[in-house]
């Protein structure tokens, strides 16, 4: 009995634990709160849809308001890549996704204000949505001359749990090239915008669509897969080699392609792509870029103040539905990225880097290769990914194998250009390993030459011959 008594205090205890942290994620929607005002705006004049709301908080209940919920609704869920907030004074806030009881089919974030907000006072936020995959060509083929149009299907009003006193929209497109959109009054029409507002007194979970029709022509690139490998020397340098796969997500290439058209023509294929920029680190070396035919001799590499740009032109121009496949490598020292206190070491590093302006990745896998002997292993991200089962490399002169700590992210775009922190133990005495093998070789090889030199293993002794 005693026996049984003490597993169901286990379960229980284990249960109560395992509420309790559901619960801890489980939020209700304050009626204290309201929005005075919203100055929202939403740029898609990239493949990408940035969207930007300065948000006037307002408590109008009795008690201090420590934190606040940001939403986004089902239809665009998801295409959603990163979402932050900000402070009036550009610091970063906390935010953790949540749920509220009664709303399943939104997505909910709590953002922890760094002062609360006091009965009858306000407080400005700006928040910042980036979505991927948004934006659909229509039509869905051209060829090779035409121009690409795309479409954007959104929201009129600001998605919120809360009452909004007023409210207005900034569609930004930098093109006048513009088909069609929903024009719900009051709005404005000027070189490149749209302007919608200011609508007052919308109500939480507001919902209006809003569609632009018009002539998008900026590289849709997309990563489908990057695998990034950090192997990381305590002799003084890191090597970086990243294996990416791209693909023109745009309108299909309609028709055949003439190539002489392309080159004698620049007015030809304005929605492809010749060539994009990669960033580096400024300390960056020894770069190579190469596909499966060899290196790509028609890249350009600058070297600026803050970084290193490499100026990537692909074997063939890409048109929509069009991939190519390439490998980029370089070498940093180790003292910009490696810190370390006795045997304890801490790399920081981006988890990704820059590809080309306003990417998207589809899915991308970090694997980072620690010295022979490395222990006690912790991994800090900027955000949340997915571990994948640690292994182990082998080089030369390697006994045990190298920890290898792998994991994966989808659906990054520039925003996820963040640092992660690695820390581990390595004695500092396994340094002298590879040279004592060195060296022990070295020495074993001279042995046996010695040995083989001054040793007869022959079977007859030569007779030696006189002369008379």
């Amino acid at each position: 009995m005693p026996a049984m008594a003490k597993l169901q205090f286990c379960f229980l205890f284990v249960l109560y634990i395992v509420i309790s942290s559901h619960s801890a994620n489980v939020d209700t929607i304050s009626s204290d709160i309201k929005f005075k005002n919203v100055d929202r705006m939403i740029d898609i004049s990239s493949q990408l849809v940035k969207i930007a709301a300065k948000i006037t908080l307002e408590n109008t209940g009795n008690s201090p308001v420590k934190q606040f919920l940001l939403a986004v609704e089902s239809s665009i869920q998801q295409n959603l890549a990163f979402i932050g907030a900000r402070d009036n004074s550009n610091k970063e806030l906390r935010i953790t996704e949540t749920t509220v009881k009664g709303h399943d089919n939104t997505k909910f974030w709590r953002v922890d204000l760094k002062d609360a907000v006091n009965a009858g006072s306000t407080a400005i936020v700006n928040a910042e949505y980036v979505f991927t995959k948004a934006l659909l060509p229509y039509p869905t083929a051209i060829t090779q001359q035409e121009d690409q149009l795309v479409t954007y299907n959104g929201n009129l009003y600001f998605y919120t749990p809360y009452q909004v006193t007023s409210q207005k929209t900034s569609v930004i497109l930098n093109t006048k090239s513009v088909e069609s959109f929903t024009k719900v009054k009051p709005f404005t029409q000027q070189d490149g915008t749209i302007l919608y507002g200011p609508f007052t007194n919308t109500g939480p979970f507001s919902e209006k669509e809003l569609n632009v029709h018009y002539k998008n022509n900026s590289p849709f690139l997309t990563v489908t897969r990057l695998e990034r490998l950090i192997e990381v020397s305590h002799w003084g340098n890191i090597a970086i080699e990243e294996v990416i796969e791209v693909e023109h997500t745009g309108a299909k290439l309609k028709g055949p392609f003439s190539r002489y058209d392309y080159q004698q023509d620049h007015h030809s294929g304005p929605a492809s792509v010749r060539s994009y920029k990669t960033l580096l680190p400024a300390s960056a070396s020894d770069v190579y870029y190469r596909d499966t035919n060899g290196n790509i001799s028609t890249s350009n590499m600058k070297v600026r103040k803050d970084s290193v740009e490499l100026d990537l032109r692909p074997r063939y121009p890409l048109f929509g539905g069009w991939r190519t496949h390439y490998t980029l490598g370089y070498n940093v020292p180790s003292y910009e990225y490696l810190y370390h206190s006795g045997n304890e070491y801490l790399l920081k590093m981006r988890l990704v880097d820059h590809i080309f302006d306003d990417m998207q990745v589809d899915e991308a896998t970090v694997k980072i290769i620690l010295p022979e002997g490395s222990s006690h292993i912790k991994v800090n991200t900027p955000y949340t990914v997915k571990r994948l089962p640690d292994s182990l490399h082998y080089t030369y002169l390697d006994t045990k194998g190298r920890p290898v700590i792998a994991f994966k992210k989808t659906n990054l775009v520039e925003s996820h250009i963040q640092d992660f922190q690695l820390r581990y133990t390595f004695p500092r005495l396994l340094m002298l390993q590879e040279p004592l093998l060195v060296v022990g070789f070295l020495y074993a090889l001279f042995l046996c030459v010695i040995i083989y030199v001054r040793l007869d293993f022959s079977i007859h002794k030569a007779e030696h011959q006189h002369k008379d």
